[in-house]
């Protein structure tokens, strides 16, 4: 098994933005692309944002034990981690960062044990959160409602990651988060 990186926050924290970051700043890091269900939104890629598949062929992978880890994030929304698609970043000799909701941080951290570092990433509030899901302008009011309560939920469980990353000012999140993913590769000798 191979080493791995989870970043882990309620949708709006801003793990996507750090996870791009450290992808750029470590070449021993590889994107785990994510299965979903639920519709492309403008302007992401399949294969490069998520895999887009159909409800019926996520729940057939699901009976085919295909996913590591799988969850319906939000009713009727399913989103899932290919065994195949972390066994291939692996065979490349490289260490698998994810970019996933909570429930499936943890259940990969479960998973890989010692050979990840998980992450949660915190926003300042919930209403920074609900600024920032505004400003990106592809939900409706009633879907940042949801993602609202759900981050709500969400933010109990940042004890049990290895680390918590406050992301209140980018650029000292990036520095805190560049800190302690140098500190794990340099302690599994992935560097």
């Amino acid at each position: 098994m191979g080493k791995a990186i989870i970043f882990s926050a309620p949708s709006g924290a801003g793990k996507t933005t750090l996870v791009r970051s450290m992808l750029e700043k470590f070449p021993v890091l590889s994107f785990s692309v994510s299965a979903t269900n639920r519709s492309r939104r403008e302007g992401e890629t399949e294969g490069k944002d998520y895999y887009f598949i159909s409800t019926e062929a996520f729940q057939e992978a699901v009976r085919n034990n295909r996913f590591v880890e799988y969850e319906e994030v939000y009713s009727g929304n399913f989103y899932g981690t290919f065994r195949a698609e972390v066994e291939r970043i692996w065979q490349q000799g490289k260490v698998v960062i994810f970019d996933v909701d909570v429930v499936g941080g943890l259940s990969l951290k479960r998973q890989f044990q010692d050979d990840a570092l998980s992450i949660f990433v915190k926003a300042p509030s919930v209403e920074v959160i609900e600024n920032r899901l505004r400003q990106r302008k592809t939900e409706s009011d009633e879907k940042i409602a949801i993602r609202l309560a759900k981050a709500e939920s969400e933010m109990q469980y940042a004890v049990a990651f290895d680390k918590i990353l406050l992301n209140d000012e980018l650029e000292l999140a990036l520095a805190r988060a560049t800190e302690m993913i140098a500190e794990f590769l340099l302690s599994s000798n992935d560097v």
